[in-house]
């Protein structure tokens, strides 16, 4: 489903036409603070939101209100860290995309009723190269 948000229209809802009348579809929970984070961290250094809404504008045509919101509300949560630069702040993640991905799975896995059948079942899916590589962070850990 693609992001959208408009100047002037309903910033939740993108149109499109299907008939001679228009759709509006949402955008997925979270896909916003997603596309937004995504920019962050393949950029690596601090953004304003200009820079953010710059690099967002080709595959996801956002307001720039829209990305400013988006990133107020990241830094509310905890997810980056701001300093002004200028008139502006700019902002970057406090955690790698990686980091961010083992802190998915975590929450993931706390609302499994059985914590050992999830995880054994994760690990099924696994090939065989991400499970013997799985065994030696196990075993790292283990020796520490």
């Amino acid at each position: 489903m693609a992001i959208w948000a408009g100047h002037g229209e309903d910033a939740d809802h993108a149109p499109s036409d299907e008939g001679s009348h228009t759709v509006l579809r949402r955008a997925a929970p979270g896909s916003l603070e997603q596309a937004v984070l995504e920019v962050l961290w393949d950029d690596g250094g601090w953004l304003t939101p200009g820079e953010v809404h710059e690099r967002l504008d080709g595959a996801h045509p956002l307001g720039y209100t829209t990305v400013m919101t988006v990133l107020v509300r990241l830094w509310r949560k905890g997810r980056l860290e701001r300093q002004k630069t200028g008139r502006a702040f700019a902002y970057r993640p406090n955690s790698s995309r990686e980091q961010s991905v083992a802190e998915r799975m975590e929450t993931i896995l706390a609302a499994a009723a059985d914590r050992p059948t999830a995880l054994g079942h994760f690990v099924e899916r696994l090939d065989a190269a991400e499970r013997a590589q799985l065994q030696r962070l196990l075993g790292a850990r283990r020796k520490s």
